[in-house]
C-alpha cells in the first residue's frame, strides 16, 4: 500500500490558474490509473480528470472540459493537473487517487488508494 501526496493548490483569483501535482513518495504510479476528484463543503465529491497508466487516454468532467488538462510523467512518477481559467465554482479540495484497473472513472469508489487533498480556492 502507498500514500498519495498532492500539491500545487491556493489561492488565486478567478481566470488565474494553478498546477497540482500528485505523487507517491518511495512508490512508482506507472501502473496506476490517476484519477483526480474535488470536494465542495456541502457537496458530493466529483470526479474531474483522469488518466490511464500509459498516458494514452484521458477523461475530463464536462464543466472543466476546455480548462483543464492532465498529463503524467512516468519518470517521475507524478501527475499533474494544470487548471486554467479558474472560476470561483472550482473552490474545493482537491485529491487524486489511484486504481489498477478502472471501469467508470469518475466513481471515486473505484479508487483503491487516495491523497490527503490539497485546497484550491479561486476568489478575488
Amino acid at each position: 500500500q502507498f500514500q498519495l501526496v498532492e500539491s500545487g493548490g491556493g489561492l488565486v483569483q478567478p481566470g488565474g490558474s494553478l498546477r497540482l501535482s500528485c505523487t507517491a513518495p518511495g512508490f512508482t504510479l506507472e501502473h496506476y490509473n490517476i484519477g483526480w476528484f474535488r470536494q465542495a463543503p456541502g457537496k458530493e465529491r466529483e470526479g474531474v480528470s483522469c488518466i490511464s497508466s500509459s498516458g494514452t487516454n484521458t477523461n475530463y468532467a464536462d464543466s472543466v472540459k476546455g480548462r483543464f488538462t492532465i498529463s503524467r510523467d512516468n519518470a517521475k512518477s507524478t501527475v499533474y493537473l494544470q487548471m486554467n481559467s479558474l472560476k470561483p465554482e472550482d473552490t474545493a479540495v482537491y485529491f487524486c487517487a489511484a486504481d489498477v484497473r478502472l471501469k467508470i472513472w469518475s466513481n471515486p469508489w473505484e479508487y483503491d488508494y487516495w491523497g490527503q487533498g490539497t485546497q484550491v480556492t479561486v476568489s478575488s
